[in-house]
């Protein structure tokens, strides 16, 4: 984004943890369920969430107490947010 001449600031949810508030702010703004930010190959998510029924309150609580489970990255500009998972997704941001 830097190239692109965007400004941002970035957040790491891994090391400045987010409240679950604050995730629950970011997916209704990306009209995302907590399911779908979910790094399903990460050895936690098959410890804690696959084969589970679990609410998402409950996914919400696994992503703050395991923040590497969260794709990145999330960007946030003019209270829109998208995961840019694949980077195209920036458009959706005005960002070209």
């Amino acid at each position: 984004m830097t190239e692109k001449g965007v400004e941002y600031r970035a957040v790491n949810y891994l090391k400045d943890q987010l409240s679950p508030g604050e995730l629950k702010k970011l997916l209704k703004s990306a009209g995302l369920k907590p399911l779908e930010v979910m790094r399903s190959k990460e050895p936690a998510f098959q410890e804690l969430v696959a084969g589970k029924k679990l609410s998402d309150n409950d996914l919400i609580r696994i992503l703050v107490e395991h923040p590497e489970l969260i794709q990145r990255p999330l960007v946030v500009r003019g209270g829109k947010v998208v995961l840019a998972r694949p980077i195209e997704r920036l458009k959706e941001l005005g960002i070209k």
